[in-house]
């Protein structure tokens, strides 16, 4: 057997560029006479920006502060450990950049029984350990601090979570064994399954002492001297740790199966990672924690090794890496000052975009609107959304009166627009309305303003076509609710110039908002995607297949929502006018349903009625629905409406809609909601073997998103 230095030794060789964490031991006498401690402080040497993570190097210089305090330990030099992180950060969990290195089995066993062997001693000291939750804590990071005796939190930390299971991993280092054996099964699966399903939902310290992870919690600004105070008062019997009995009964395994339950809604068994998690709770339910060390281990071998896992990787790549450095965005050098904003329109959604720049630009935002009624509801629409963030405590009263003292409605695009530097159209999708919003604009505003278009799925090209500087109309196409999905789809018309460009591109990112660069091609990429996507469900709906098993033959894709729920959401009418548009372009993949026609001009609102709290087919859509008499089978539809999207892609890839396909995933991701473990969709095509079986070749290069060959 090769000892644990030899394991992260041999790990660490795998692993070159680790940003490598220390792990600093200093003494101290604890108050009251308490006794001399020893505090190990985890820090990589940057500041909070770059969050202490664990590779092998990392983990064995923790291995080695452990040899240091275990000697004294045994010596009886210390009267007990206590571990924590440099300021606002105590450990954010295994480096990621050395999990996508990996290539073999055993290399992925080695990380895990790596990251075990160096834990597992913090718990076998002869003398009590601590572990002091300064700051934000995920993953090894929290699962360090659960193979100590004791845990404090700081009442500051903003985020705790074991976030592995939204990857496509499991908490590997302890996290399914120890944590259900300390608070119980139920808590233990909503923060390993739940949470982690639910976007990589976070704790706060307050709600970690309440579920009972930490024993005590403390104010942030003099949170380790507090912790110290504590730390003596139970080494001395003053204070007395009382933890729960644990319910080892059927509490147990109703916990399991409803995490079970929550993993079938959110991917319906099409991604491994929170059904191995939820094994190995099930058998922790013994206590014996050394088998559950095991089964963690060889779990998290097999999933390093498998392709959700690196699709989920490439996914928060994505997100974190090319989504704030877009491909194609000019120099952000030639970018214009935005210091005024107009929104011509002032429904629903020119109203959420008017509150989005005022909160983040903070500058004058005027709305217009064809009549006085509609500028008013829009504006009270604002000004409502400022009290309710007042109400939550988000803003103070002096910022409410602030942001609403700088957001006004006027009928007279002259008076409101003629200082405004930036000015997006939010009205009906129809062209001929376009053209002439942004020909009365550019009568009006200062000739250096950018004019944004919202559209969806309209032409930029043309909407700009007839003003005298067509070079500042570019695409700014958000996605609804525009506060929830991150993407923003920045259009550049044939003639758009490169200082319009770069503006849209700074206001995005004022905006927060993940920018993404396409050409001007009909309906850009999410809905270009989405609705050739739906179109091949409505295909086989229109030729006879029964609507549920349309419905259900997606079910493995692990989608936010099914297609037709996802129809209502966006409403059939803007379904049906997207469709029309694509159908002109590309006739020949895209169809108007003769169905979706009838369900709009019925007027309902979707194909489904909630009276039972589940969705059942509405029995008047039912009535309405013309079908044939082809009825194909679940994995029959899969296979077209995969090979249709698959056909897609490669089509919008060759007209150079977007860089690469990583463009693609990103917008899917953060547009649609498409999951982390499908890594938007070109892993997943290229996994199941449907890119090559389309287009002859796979979307993305071996290692992208997939083991390195």
């Amino acid at each position: 057997m090769s000892t644990t230095a030899e394991l992260l030794k041999g790990a660490a060789e795998l692993f070159p560029d680790e940003v490598v964490t220390s792990a600093h031991v200093r003494h101290l006498d604890l108050p009251s006479g308490a006794g001399r401690f020893a505090l190990i402080t985890l820090d990589n040497g940057f500041d909070h920006t770059k969050p202490t993570t664990f590779g092998p190097a990392s983990l064995a210089n923790l291995n080695t502060a452990i040899d240091q305090v275990e000697a004294e330990a045994a010596a009886g030099d210390i009267v007990g450990v206590g571990i924590t992180g440099k300021p606002f950060i105590f450990a954010v969990g295994a480096d990621l950049k050395g999990v996508e290195l990996l290539k073999e089995h055993e290399d992925a066993l080695a990380i895990g029984k790596g990251g075990h062997e160096v834990f597992k001693r913090l718990a076998a000291l002869a003398v009590p350990t601590f572990a002091y939750y300064n700051g934000a804590a995920m993953g090894g990071g929290v699962e360090v601090g659960l193979h100590c005796k004791y845990r404090t939190v700081s009442k500051a930390l903003p985020a705790f979570s074991l976030p592995e299971v939204f990857l496509g991993l499991v908490p590997g280092w302890g996290g399914c064994t120890l944590l259900p054996n300390l608070i119980g099964a139920d808590k233990a699966v909503s923060v390993i399954i739940e949470n982690s399903l639910n976007q990589n939902k976070q704790l706060k310290g307050q709600q970690v002492y309440d579920l009972g992870i930490a024993d005590a919690i403390f104010e942030g600004a003099d949170f380790l001297e507090q912790s110290l105070i504590w730390t003596a008062g139970v080494l001395k019997g003053d204070i007395e740790v009382e933890r729960p009995v644990i319910d080892r009964g059927e509490a147990w395994d109703q916990a399991v199966a409803k995490g079970r339950f929550i993993a079938d809604g959110k991917v319906h068994g099409a991604a491994p990672a929170a059904y191995r998690a939820l094994d190995i709770v099930a058998a922790a339910k013994n206590g014996d924690l050394q088998q559950g060390y095991d089964a963690e281990d060889k779990a998290l071998a097999d999933l390093i090794m498998g392709g959700e896992l690196r699709a989920g990787i490439y996914a928060f790549n994505l997100v974190q890496k090319r989504g704030k450095r877009p491909a194609g965005a000019p120099d952000k050098n030639l970018a214009r000052p935005v210091t005024k904003v107009g929104v011509v329109g002032a429904g629903l959604m020119a109203s959420q975009l008017a509150l989005l720049f005022l909160r983040r630009l903070e500058v004058p935002v005027v709305l217009t609107d064809i009549d006085q009624e509609r500028v008013d509801k829009g504006v009270g629409y604002v000004h409502a959304e400022i009290d309710k963030l007042l109400g939550k405590g988000r803003i103070n009263q002096d910022k409410a009166n602030r942001l609403k003292a700088l957001v006004t409605g006027v009928l007279d695009k002259a008076e409101g627009f003629a200082d405004a530097d930036f000015v997006i159209e939010a009205v009906f999708e129809e062209i001929g309305v376009k053209q002439q919003v942004f020909a009365e604009v550019e009568a009006v505003a200062p000739a250096h303003a950018i004019f944004a278009t919202n559209t969806s799925s309209l032409s930029v090209s043309e909407m700009a076509s007839k003003l005298k500087h067509p070079e500042r109309v570019v695409g700014f196409h958000f996605f609804n609710p525009v506060a929830v999905l991150p993407l923003l789809e920045i259009v550049r018309g044939e003639q758009t110039d490169d200082a319009s460009l770069a503006t849209a591109f700074a206001v995005a990112k004022k905006l927060k908002k993940t920018a993404v660069l396409t050409k001007d091609a009909p309906a850009f990429v999410v809905n270009r995607i989405l609705t050739r996507f739906m179109g091949e469900i409505q295909n086989v709906i229109d030729e006879g297949t029964p609507v549920e098993v349309a419905e259900k033959a997606v079910e493995p894709l692990g989608l936010p929502m099914s297609p037709l729920v996802l129809l209502e959401l966006v409403g059939p009418a803007i379904g049906l006018h997207v469709s029309e548009t694509l159908n002109r372009a590309f006739p020949d993949r895209f169809k108007v349903s003769p169905n979706l026609a009838a369900v709009v001009k019925a007027g309902k609102r979707g194909f489904y009625v909630y009276d039972s709290g589940k969705p059942e087919l509405d029995p008047e859509v039912a009535a309405l629905l013309k079908q044939g008499d082809v009825v194909l089978t679940e994995e029959q539809v899969r296979d077209r409406v995969l090979d249709a999207v698959a056909q897609e892609i490669g089509l919008m890839l060759d007209e150079g809609v977007v860089a690469e396909a990583q463009d693609i995933d990103l917008c899917l991701i953060t547009g649609a909601g498409w999951p982390f473990h499908l890594g938007g969709i070109t892993p997943y095509l290229d996994r199941e073997g449907v890119s090559e079986r389309v287009n002859g070749k796979k979307f993305l290069a071996p290692g992208v998103a997939s083991v390195p060959a």
